[in-house]
């Protein structure tokens, strides 16, 4: 039988932080294998092996809960490797563990595998999100990795806590709480730990944000600007008028636009985020948007992606970044104020054809929703503005 506690040294130096040190005993052999994690002496509970918390109110509670629930991490990856060593080698077992053998089980590597299995079945951009969670979670942890069944409520109201204290919105919490959730429920599918139910505490919905469209005269307005001694801004502009004119395409979706997509007057496209078919009526103002920038040299409508060479997704990201950037300076210019970006084409086509009467079913469709419920969300910010203007009637008799 191997025994294996936690042990505190103190440091030699009085008032610095002691080291908190494993000790394995088998038969008469003992090792002891120094952790990297440091608390003050009154920290620590001898009688009982573990760390003292304080009060919550406290400023070195979250990260002593942190550091015990990496203590807990550590110890259950030494007590499965001792149960795989047949004999009991502590000397092999202490090398392992300071290597970081035996942690394919982690929550860690467990999120590192479907990411690459998403790269794999070509999901990219789920990839990247899955990949920016990971970030976070890890930064979160200070780099300590963990097991599934370590995860409970407590863990994940601090992380829901840490990610509001460096400045997160509810909304974008809440989007990664949802991407660490699916996978802690296929980590669950997959019997790597009982479901503890963790994320009942912590706010996993999609909170309605203020909806950013723009009415037709002052799309007109972006559209008449001079910029033509300004080619970024000018090229900035005219991409936000293309996603205009083409029902708000998205900007994923110009940039994979192929030549070969536009016959016999009609644009044909399949959406990167549904796979859903688009065909759009072919229209002087877009073609005069390509006369304007050829792209000649590769199979792309669009000047968006101008190399074939493997790059592309990352072209688009950067052309995306400058875009909306530009796009920022284009509404100063224009006397709008507001932080204009690409989504502002899609939103104001769908709020401009609302105000005109037009059916929802057929903006629906021509946004490429599933359901006209998604059409909605896009327009019910046109129901709060009706309401507000017969709520100014009302108030202009006070």
């Amino acid at each position: 039988m191997t025994s294996i506690k936690l042990k505190f040294r103190p440091s030699t130096t009085p008032g610095k932080e002691g080291s908190i040190v494993f000790q394995l005993i088998y038969g008469r052999t003992v090792r002891r294998i120094t952790s990297r994690y440091k608390i003050f002496a009154g920290e620590w509970n001898g009688e009982v092996g573990r760390i003292a918390l304080p009060t919550s109110s406290s400023p070195r509670y979250a990260h002593l809960v942190s550091v015990e629930s990496a203590l807990q991490w550590e110890l259950n990856r030494l007590q499965r490797m001792v149960q795989e060593s047949v004999p009991v080698n502590l000397d092999e077992i202490a090398a392992n563990f300071s290597s970081g053998i035996g942690t394919m089980d982690s929550v860690f590597n467990f999120i590192r595998r479907q990411i690459h299995h998403k790269e794999q079945i070509g999901k990219v951009r789920s990839s990247e999100t899955y990949r920016s969670m990971l970030n976070s979670f890890t930064c979160f942890r200070k780099g300590v990795d963990l097991t599934f069944d370590m995860m409970d409520g407590m863990l994940m109201e601090l992380y829901e806590a840490w990610m509001r204290k460096c400045g997160l919105t509810r909304n974008s919490t809440s989007f990664y709480m949802r991407i660490l959730r699916t996978n802690y429920k296929l980590a669950v599918e997959k019997g790597l730990t009982p479901d503890r139910h963790p994320f009942r505490k912590v706010y996993c919905g999609i909170d309605k944000t203020v909806k950013r469209s723009l009415p037709f005269s002052e799309i007109k307005k972006i559209s008449a600007l001079d910029l033509s001694r300004k080619p970024s801004m000018d090229f900035a502009r005219d991409m936000f008028m293309f996603s205009f004119c083409t029902r708000g395409m998205s900007f994923i979706d110009m940039a994979y636009l192929k030549k070969a997509d536009l016959n016999n007057g009609c644009l044909a496209y399949r959406r990167k985020k549904t796979g859903q078919l688009m065909m759009i009526e072919w229209t002087k103002q877009m073609q005069d948007i390509i006369d304007k920038y050829k792209s000649d040299g590769t199979s792309y409508l669009l000047p968006i992606i101008t190399r074939e060479d493997g790059s592309e997704r990352r072209q688009y990201q950067n052309q995306m970044r400058k875009t909306n950037r530009l796009l920022k300076d284009i509404a100063n210019r224009a006397g709008l104020p507001l932080s204009l970006s690409m989504y502002y084409a899609r939103h104001s086509w769908a709020t401009i054809a609302r105000g005109r009467d037009v059916p929802l079913a057929v903006i629906s469709e021509g946004l490429g929703h599933d359901s006209e419920t998604t059409t909605q969300i896009y327009l019910d910010s046109i129901k709060s503005s009706e309401v507000d203007k017969v709520n100014r009637m009302i108030l202009e008799g006070l």
